[in-house]
């Protein structure tokens, strides 16, 4: 089903919700709870039409892009006026409800390992094989995904669809869903039909979804400012509540891979640095967390080096570039591969590539590459 298909389909189901002076119904109907799905995907009409039906809440009039996102909206209001491309409002829409299905599913299904691994030779758990199908038959179903690849699929599958190319984490940190620390979802969307010989950069959006006691959807847009976060309300609907643009500098720190220091001690000084200068450690083994708490605490640094007997784990497909773009677009920055640049300018050549980073405020990522690196020449002029 292409994405003009699906507006003409669900766009009987819209008819079905009256509204009393202007706002929906308090109590509706079975057939406008019934439609409410359909209502969900079906949101891309006409500009005029989405500010009528909120006439009485709203005397604003908003641009196409707006500077400043209005705290309150629904992902589907907050799309409409981010982005005037209705495909990619459609994939943001259709990664939206696969990230609330899999919310219920982590809480809900088995942890026990399976006797799979994956191509990489990971032991797969029952809830990451089933976020992975889950995520790619919403970009089947979505009709604007062309291929799709994911940390466990890592070779590009044909959704059938066209627009856009995407890949994916579908449950990163699955290992400590039994600890029930936070788990998440972490996606990137690239504009036409390959994923490599890209870079971040090249990324129309990006997102990740956070399962812990509330689940959040953070995404972020080339072509919009900010990063937004999204919470999951007890009726289905994402509530805009947060946008963040900028990361200022602060005593907190995440240090990933900590046995490099044991042969690498450029990070053995960083991290003594950290500890010297009383940084609150805040590490839960979990990247989307994290990566996560420097956007929602505006402040921090995250760091995974590697050494010479300690090898790169992060894929830069699946999770480097996109949480780069997340960070970036809030104010952050980030310094990849061990080059002094940014996570959004390596070029991704192999849907395998791995690599080290760190995200962070742009003093603390100066610091990161002074003290791995001897040097900063991106940031020379900020004073950490």
């Amino acid at each position: 089903m292409n994405c003009t298909a699906a507006v003409q389909t669900r766009s009987a189901a819209a008819s079905a919700v009256k509204t009393v002076s202007g706002r929906v119904a308090a109590q509706p109907s079975r057939v406008q709870r019934n439609a409410r799905v359909s209502l969900n995907k079906s949101f891309f009409g006409t500009v005029e039409q989405v500010r009528a039906t909120r006439a009485s809440q709203s005397k604003a009039v908003r641009g196409a892009v707006r500077v400043n996102a209005k705290v309150g909206d629904t992902l589907e209001e907050f799309l409409m006026e981010a982005t005037s491309d209705a495909k990619l409002r459609q994939l943001m829409m259709s990664m939206s409800e696969a990230i609330r299905t899999i919310a219920f599913k982590v809480r809900t299904a088995s942890c026990g390992a399976t006797a799979c691994v994956n191509s990489f030779g990971d032991e797969q758990l029952a809830v990451d094989l089933l976020a992975d199908k889950l995520l790619f038959e919403a970009l089947r179903y979505s009709g604007c995904c062309k291929l799709a690849c994911s940390e466990e699929v890592p070779e590009p599958l044909d959704m059938g669809g066209s627009g856009f190319s995407v890949a994916f984490d579908p449950l990163d940190g699955s290992s400590i869903v039994d600890t029930n620390f936070s788990v998440g979802t972490i996606f990137g969307v690239w504009p036409g039909d390959k994923l490599t010989g890209i870079t971040g950069r090249d990324q129309a959006a990006a997102g990740m979804g956070i399962y812990g006691p509330r689940t959040v959807f953070c995404i972020a847009l080339k072509d919009a400012p900010g990063c937004h976060e999204f919470l999951l309300q007890d009726d289905g609907k994402w509530l805009h509540v947060k946008e963040t643009t900028t990361i200022g500098e602060g005593k907190l720190f995440s240090p990933g891979n900590l046995r490099a220091t044991f042969d690498n001690p450029n990070y053995e000084r960083l991290i003594s640095h950290y500890i010297g200068e009383k940084y609150t450690l805040r590490y839960t083994g979990g990247m989307v967390p994290d990566v996560f708490q420097i956007i929602v605490k505006e402040k921090g640094v995250f760091t995974n080096v590697t050494s010479p007997s300690t090898k790169a784990k992060l894929r830069l497909l699946f999770e480097v570039a996109p949480l780069a773009l997340l960070v970036e677009k809030a104010g952050g920055a980030s310094s990849c591969d061990g080059q002094c640049v940014s996570g959004l300018d390596v070029e991704i050549t192999a849907h395998d590539q791995r690599t080290q980073i760190c995200y962070g405020s742009v003093g603390e990522v100066q610091r990161f590459e002074e003290y791995l690196y001897g040097s900063s020449p991106r940031f020379e002029n900020v004073n950490a």
